[in-house]
């Protein structure tokens, strides 16, 4: 454990001078006064700090069952089924808890992308990124391997009567459109923009074309472009990457403006402590309202049944076996006391069903419960929420093939390599919003030549699926930082702590540097 030195802006004396003592009103300076002065004994004692420790965990978890049990209680209450009026009343709290989420979102990872890299050696933070791109690359293609196994297994598609698509999600896109627009929207041509919408290819039949319309063939339709409303997050942590790192260069010139991020990081993370404290009674909204608006459970659940449990045994062995196995291969530490530590993130993300909009919550969890360096955890977790989509991976590749089991169509060996590939790449492109996924099904189905319209035979339960394979990626984002910073910790150790390498204030005015 680290020694942690405070000097309070009000005392104005030097930080060493004040080792072992922690001034202030806010909690977090409570809390490390109780821990380095008198921890309580006894069994009693040590209740009373795990409760107080760990009450907002028990809060948002106990947020999701109600919400569970409140949602099935309203929807039992009536015969009729609720008016979309009345499902936005429900939903109402939990929409402006998700609004308050998702507005922390833009500053929060462009401040913490720049201000980390920019305080991080050159040659250190090439390292870590290397690491974490590694990491990213080995848990994805494993997510991705373990769908195709499964679902190949299983053949939940199998026994499903062959059903009729609706055409009314179909964008008649191909596989290289999709690629095309991941990379145009690695570099937007207006930042302001950026924050706003995303780049999105749009293919529509010229009536004034010669070419007899042909559905199955593409290229006789005429190629446009148009924006599609969300924030580009991907072009977003490009620039803040580059501009982090030309900071880095910029020496004593840069640190002016990297000054002004690492403050605007740190604020946003105080922000982020008041946020959170409202996640139980978003949660229980947000999904009380998504039990409500569903039609009828039990039938949708009948239907897909097979898929489901596909999908969820998939999530569950990546993220509580193979994740974890990842995690005490590389640091030797227990996992499931790392995991439990992110269970406010997990409800989190269950809740929302976005990682992005979890992001603050989950830096939060990995700084003040894992112990994670913030220089590390700053760095590395907004860009595995924009690029490291284990559970979208795997949902994609069982998606695909399900479909192809439900038309019966015969997949060769090499078109399973082809998925794999595809789902790999379409969740580096799915956004961290909601159902973002579906979105870029539409390449992973091209390339079984499967239409986009099929993507209709899973919509009924997709709003589940998406709550826990959005889990799992802040599982396996959270356990990448824990490596990372594990295999990076001498190195981090040798730097000078800027403000980024602080220790996160809950909200309070004490500065906290550590000795490692």
């Amino acid at each position: 454990m680290g020694v942690f030195y405070c000097r309070s802006p009000l005392s104005g004396m030097d930080g060493q001078q004040q080792q072992g003592t922690i001034q202030g009103k806010d909690e977090r300076a409570s809390y490390y006064a109780t821990s380095t002065a008198s921890q309580p004994s006894g069994f009693a004692g040590k209740l009373a700090v795990f409760l107080r420790h760990n009450v907002l965990t028990m809060l948002t978890v106990a947020g999701v069952v109600s919400g569970i049990v409140l949602g099935l209680a309203l929807k039992k209450s009536r015969s009729s089924k609720w008016t979309e009026r009345e499902i936005m009343y429900i939903n109402y709290i939990g929409e402006l808890f998700l609004r308050m989420l998702k507005s922390l979102i833009l500053p929060l990872i462009m401040a913490s992308l720049i201000s980390a890299i920019g305080s991080l050696d050159l040659s250190l933070s090439s390292r870590i990124g290397g690491r974490a791109i590694v990491y990213y690359m080995l848990t994805t293609v494993s997510a991705v391997i373990l769908g195709i196994i499964l679902v190949v297994t299983i053949e939940p598609g199998s026994n499903q009567q062959q059903q009729k698509a609706s055409d009314a999600v179909s964008r008649n896109v191909t596989t290289v459109d999709t690629l095309m627009d991941l990379i145009r929207n690695m570099f937007p041509p207006n930042l302001v923009e950026a924050c706003i919408a995303q780049h999105q290819t749009k293919i529509t039949y010229d009536p004034k074309s010669s070419v007899a319309m042909d559905e199955k063939d593409k290229y006789t339709w005429k190629i446009g472009s148009t924006t599609e409303s969300g924030t580009n997050i991907l072009g977003l942590v490009v620039f803040s990457t580059v501009l982090g790192i030309t900071l880095g260069k910029m020496g004593e010139a840069g640190k002016p403006l990297l000054s002004f991020f690492e403050t605007l990081s740190t604020a946003m993370m105080i922000i982020t402590n008041w946020v959170v404290w409202l996640s139980p009674l978003g949660v229980l909204f947000l999904v009380a309202s998504k039990i409500v608006e569903m039609e009828n459970l039990s039938t949708v659940v009948q239907q897909l049944g097979m898929y489901f449990l596909t999908v969820i045994i998939g999530l569950c062995i990546h993220g509580f076996f193979v994740l974890p196995t990842i995690y005490f291969f590389f640091t030797r530490k227990n996992p499931f006391t790392y995991v439990s530590n992110m269970a406010q993130a997990m409800a989190t993300a269950f809740g929302t069903s976005s990682s992005s909009a979890t992001l603050p919550v989950a830096i939060a969890c990995l700084e003040d419960r894992n112990g994670i360096d913030p220089r590390v955890t700053r760095f590395v977790m907004p860009i595995g929420a924009t690029i490291n989509m284990d559970g979208t991976a795997l949902y994609e590749a069982v998606a695909a093939i399900f479909i192809a089991q439900v038309r019966h169509t015969a997949l060769s060996f090499g078109q399973l390599v082809a998925i794999s590939i595809t789902a790999t790449a379409a969740s580096i492109g799915a956004a961290g919003i909601p159902q973002a996924g579906l979105v870029t099904m539409v390449m992973v189905l091209d390339t079984v030549g499967l239409p986009s319209g099929d993507i209709s035979l899973i919509l009924a339960i997709d709003w589940l699926l998406d709550r826990c394979r959005t889990t799992v990626n802040v599982v396996g984002d959270s356990l990448g930082a824990g490596i990372v910073n594990h295999l990076s910790r001498s190195e981090l150790a040798a730097l000078p702590h800027h403000t980024t390498g602080q220790k996160r204030n809950g909200g309070g005015a004490d500065n906290h540097t550590t000795s490692i």
